[in-house]
This record gives structure tokens, C-alpha cells and sequence, in this order.
């Protein structure tokens, strides 16, 4: 395909083209009474789990009045456009999708010595919940999880669960990631409703209610940051912390001496901090990814977590009689060797069919020689973060994109036609960019605090990505620092691809056309990082749901594809390590779809790479 096919392909809607079902060997196993099983929240685990998963009711209607019948059954958590979810049907905007179930036998009495939380992994895009009738909540925004004390909504006998829910995805200027309802290039199918486990969680009268450990590397210090519903007269919440199986860290603080109480019980935040023994300091890499256990407890409530040790910075190192600044981890220069997850599968859609499906993209990506894996545009389940944790994976962790109509010319032919006029083009002219209406706007910043909020605690994500490509892209320094303040940690990849606001830590460029090199021209301390390149097609009969396909560049059978693809790494990319290269994001890890540049086909039977 050459540069101006190309061009046009990318945003072209194609709906002609039915998609051909394909099914991943995790589909394929995969058992409606035991779906998604695992503990869906690994950074702070109890015993006390039960997964709603498993077929519900569901109905689909054209207004909000709860529907007179329903229509059939859908395999939760997957979306009904999904063929797992067994529906296979398009949420309209203008329709309203209805969930139900009766919850299981005996909550009432599990909920008799405390609480029993009900927990959503993420609903897209706007929820309500009822409980037997009443209104327990409503929640706005489809990639981030909630929960809801359903304790006081409880009966005696049955409880039914209903979820309404309305998506117009890309109708308005909500946040949608690459999701399209006229999918096509670059665009994806649509996908709506609960996407993530739904499950119960019994906790005691006062309980944990959030965790996260702040690390100081050059310190060797850390500190917990812990939230708690906690009741006056609790002795103490104690944290013991272990390496190798081996306590290395007790502390312990009395809940009484942490503030007023107004009543019996009451929201109450406390930090403890430490310092690792130095005999005892290991750092997390992606050759050794070293994780130290932690167990909290308060009164009746023990909840198992972890942390790293790890530091993420831009410093400078010495080349070509040069100082250039580079990604470095651990004080260390640290070559991100990236590739481009959109997160996509061909029979769940957004959701992943099995764990077994999740980590199969990291290890398949690791054993290819990368060590950082760019999440595009999506917010995953947490324990996609929680195996790059302890795999070793580094990531760069996108925000989830929004706006109105994505406006081509000037997202997408000005900056690849004119790299350099593009640059000087100021995210103020908000139009311009999709990104006129205000309240979108204070929703996007809403929901990017917190994604941050909600990710922080992952020791893997070194790289926050507020913009990609210049699309819903607005107050691009004043977001950045926002962030920042927020999470100091990490570094900021401030506008990916192009309409650079000077700010950030990265001059970061996408390049799918040109030879690639390494400008210097704008460094001060910033790196230069290839957020995107790549992009080989290759199409491969019977593991593509569509025929029309798309690329930046075409090769018809795999030897081509890897002989091309090799001579990529070898000839062009490495060789700019010693020019300051800091890291490179390689388009992408598996085909989606018509976009065939996947190093894995779309049902994950093929490694295009052997």
C-alpha cells in the first residue's frame, strides 16, 4: 500500500465488508460456569470473592422504561456485540441495554457482620444500578471500575440485580478510545455495556478500603498510603512486608490516634513508611521484575498486596562527544524496546476471553525481545498490569482518547505531509482539534485523574500518555503538570506523534513513511522517543475477519513480511540507539480487524515473526 492509499485508508468506514467470525484458542475453551474466575483485583486481595460472571438476562429497548420482558441471556462480562456475550447485536445510540440476575442465595446473612460490596471492572459508557427495585447508584464512563456498599438494598430472600445502560460512543464527544459504530482503518467495532468481572466482596465492619505504596528508590524508603472505613476502638492496623517469603517489615499504628471520629465509624487515611534494610533492597526490571509481598490488617480485615522498587528518569548520558538525555531505569540507560497493544480480540472484543489470553500477548512479546508494551488507548483489567508486574513488562500507559468528529486533514494529512507546519500548531484552537465543547472537555480531565488515580499503584507503568496524534488534544501543558502533581513518579509522553507543546519529557515522533532518524534539534532535556512506526502488513487467509485490509506497508506471504521486518530493526531503528534513541513502539502487537500490521494474527494462532 503505498503513502497516499494509506492515508485515505485510515479513517475510511468500510461497512460493506461483513466481518468473517474468528475465535481465539482462549474462546474456543472457554467454560460460561467458569468465566474469568481469577481474584479481579490482585493489588488488594481478600479471601472473600464471589463472581457474578455467567449468563444474566438481558434486553435491549428503544427508551428508558424498564422493559416489560426480556430478550434472552448474554454471557457477562462480555459486551453484547461480542460473539462470546452469545448476542452479537450493535448497541445504538439511541437504545438503552438492560441487565439482570438474582444475586446468590444467603447474601443478606454474608452482609450480618459488616458490608458486602458489589464491584463493576467497567461498564461503557453510563450506568445505573438498581437493587430489588431501588436506585443504588449511577456511574458515567465505560474504562474504569466502581463499587457500591449494596449492604442497606438487601432482602431476606431474593435480591435482583438490574443495569441500565446507555453508550452512544462516538455520537458525542465522549471518551471511546478506537472504537467506531462505522468501523473501518484505524477504527474498530463498537462495543458497549459491562465489559469487565462483576463480583462480591464481603468485608468486616471496618475494612480496607484502598492501598498504595509511594516508593523512594535512591531512598530505599517506602510508604503506604492506606484508606480504611475504620471504627474508633480498632487496637491498631498493622502492615508486615516480606522478601522471599521472609517477613522483613512490621508496622503497626492505633486506629485511635489517627484524627476525630464523628460516630462509630469513619473514612480515615493513614500512611506508614519504612525503610528497606539494605541487605534486603532488591530493584524490579524486566529481567528481574522482584516484587515484595505485603499483608495489611485492621481489626478482622487482612488484605494481601505488593510493591517494587524502581525509579523511572530522564538523564543524560554521554555519546557521540554529546550530552544526551535518555530514558533510564534504575539510574541506568534503559532502551524501551516497545510494541503498540491495542488490547483487542476478535471474539470478546475489549474483554480478554481468559487470563490465560492476557498473558499470552505479554509472554509472546517478551519472548520476541520487547520490554515495554504501549496499552493504546484502553485501560485494561488489573490483572493485565498485575502480569506485566510480575513478568517484567515496562509500560506506557495511554489515556483513553475522546472528542467529536476526528477531523483527517488536519489530525492526519497536515502532520504526516508537513511534520514541520504541524508542529507549530497550538492546541488552543480547540475546533480544531475536536475538542470544542467544555463539559467534554472537564469530563476528559475528569476521567484522566482518575485513570491515574486508579493506576498509580502499578509498579510497571513508567509512562503516562495524556494525547496521541493531536485528536481531542487540548491545554496540553496544563494537563501535563496536572498530572504530574498528581503522580511524580512517572514520566509524561505529552502529546504522542505530533502537535508538540513543548512540555513533557519526550520530543515524541510517529514516523510510518520516511526513513527513520533521530532529530536533536529541539532537545534540552527531553528524549526522543519513536512513539510509532512500523506498521508491515501482512495478511494471512483464514485468520483475518475481513478481506479489505490495511497497513502502512504490504507483504504477501511471511518471508517477505520477516526479511522486512528484520532488516527494519537491524539496519534502520537499532543503529539510532547510538544517535540518543530512547525507546521505539513498534506497529502493533496483533492484527485487529482490517488492520493487518499485527506481529499476531487477530485470533492469535499465528506468530507472524515463527
Amino acid at each position: 500500500m503505498n503513502f497516499s492509499d494509506a492515508l485515505k485508508s485510515i479513517i475510511k468506514p468500510h461497512e460493506e465488508d461483513q466481518l468473517t467470525p474468528l475465535s481465539t484458542p482462549f474462546g474456543e475453551k472457554l467454560d460460561p460456569e467458569q468465566v474469568l474466575p481469577e481474584y479481579p483485583r490482585p493489588q488488594l486481595q481478600r479471601d472473600s470473592f464471589l463472581s457474578l460472571n455467567g449468563y444474566w438476562d438481558y434486553a435491549i429497548t428503544s427508551n428508558d422504561t424498564f422493559p416489560s420482558a426480556f430478550e434472552g441471556k448474554i454471557l457477562v462480562p462480555f459486551s453484547p456485540e461480542s460473539s462470546l456475550s452469545g448476542v452479537n447485536r450493535q448497541l445504538k445510540p439511541t437504545e438503552f441495554l438492560w441487565y439482570r440476575t438474582l444475586l446468590p442465595e444467603g447474601v443478606k446473612e454474608l452482609s450480618s457482620k459488616g458490608h458486602l460490596i458489589l464491584h463493576f471492572g467497567a461498564v461503557d459508557y453510563e450506568a445505573e444500578i438498581f437493587l430489588n427495585g431501588r436506585h443504588a447508584a449511577s456511574h458515567k464512563g465505560g474504562y474504569l471500575p466502581f463499587h457500591i456498599d449494596i449492604t442497606d438494598f438487601l432482602n431476606s430472600e431474593s435480591n435482583e440485580l438490574v443495569i441500565k445502560v446507555r453508550d452512544v460512543t462516538d455520537q458525542e464527544s465522549q471518551a471511546r478510545g478506537k472504537q467506531s459504530l462505522r468501523r473501518g482503518g484505524i477504527f474498530y467495532t463498537a462495543q458497549s455495556g459491562i465489559w469487565q468481572t462483576v463480583w462480591l466482596e464481603q468485608v468486616p465492619r471496618s475494612y480496607v478500603e484502598n492501598l498504595w505504596f509511594e516508593t523512594d528508590y535512591d531512598g530505599r524508603r517506602v510508604t503506604a498510603h492506606i484508606t480504611a472505613f475504620a471504627e474508633k476502638d480498632l487496637p491498631a492496623l498493622s502492615l508486615s512486608v516480606f522478601a522471599r517469603n521472609r517477613e522483613i517489615i512490621k508496622r503497626s499504628i492505633p486506629i485511635s490516634s489517627i484524627g476525630s471520629f464523628q460516630g462509630k465509624n469513619q473514612l480515615v487515611s493513614v500512611s506508614l513508611s519504612f525503610t528497606l534494610p539494605e541487605e534486603d533492597f532488591h530493584s524490579w526490571s524486566p529481567e528481574d521484575p522482584f516484587l515484595y509481598q505485603a499483608v495489611l490488617t485492621l481489626g478482622e480485615d487482612k488484605v494481601q498486596s505488593y510493591f517494587a522498587m524502581r525509579l523511572f528518569t530522564i538523564e543524560k548520558t554521554q555519546q557521540n562527544n554529546s550530552q544526551i538525555p535518555v530514558f533510564c531505569l534504575n539510574h541506568k540507560p534503559c532502551f524501551l524496546m516497545g510494541v503498540l497493544d491495542q488490547g483487542y480480540w476478535p471474539d470478546g472484543l475489549y474483554t480478554a476471553p481468559s487470563d490465560e489470553a492476557l498473558l499470552y500477548d505479554i509472554t509472546a512479546m517478551k519472548t520476541l525481545g520487547f520490554n515495554m508494551l504501549r496499552k493504546h488507548i484502553k485501560v485494561e483489567s488489573a490483572r493485565w498490569y498485575y502480569h506485566c508486574d510480575r513478568l517484567g513488562m515496562i509500560v506506557c500507559q495511554d489515556m483513553v482518547n475522546g472528542g467529536s468528529r476526528y477531523h483527517m486533514p488536519v489530525i492526519s494529512y497536515l502532520p504526516t505531509l508537513c511534520p514541520s507546519l504541524a508542529s507549530r500548531l497550538k492546541d488552543s484552537h480547540y475546533a480544531m482539534l475536536s475538542r470544542k465543547d467544555m463539559k467534554a472537555r472537564r469530563q476528559w480531565e475528569k476521567e484522566c485523574s482518575e485513570t491515574v488515580e486508579y493506576l498509580k499503584f502499578f509498579p510497571s507503568i513508567a509512562i503516562w500518555v495524556p494525547f496521541n496524534e493531536g485528536w481531542g488534544q487540548f491545554d496540553t501543558l496544563r494537563i501535563t503538570e496536572m498530572i504530574r502533581d498528581q503522580d511524580p513518579s512517572r514520566l509524561i509522553d505529552s502529546a504522542s506523534g505530533w502537535f508538540d507543546q513543548n512540555c513533557g519529557d519526550f520530543i515524541s515522533v510517529h514516523n510510518y513513511f520516511r526513513p527513520l532518524k533521530v532529530s536533536v534539534k529541539k532537545w534540552e532535556d527531553r528524549a526522543f522517543f519513536l512513539s510509532e512506526y512500523g506498521g508491515f502488513a501482512c495478511h494471512l487467509k483464514g485468520h483475518t475477519s475481513v478481506e479489505r485490509i490495511f497497513g502502512y506497508k504490504r507483504y504477501e506471504n511471511l518471508s517477505d513480511f520477516q526479511n522486512a521486518y528484520r532488516e527494519l530493526m537491524e539496519q534502520s531503528l537499532l543503529p539510532l540507539k547510538e544517535q540518543g534513541l530512547s525507546g521505539a513502539v513498534y506497529t502493533q502487537l496483533s492484527d485487529v480487524e482490517e488492520e493487518v500490521n499485527g506481529l499476531l494474527t487477530y485470533d492469535r494462532k499465528v506468530n507472524k515473526l515463527g
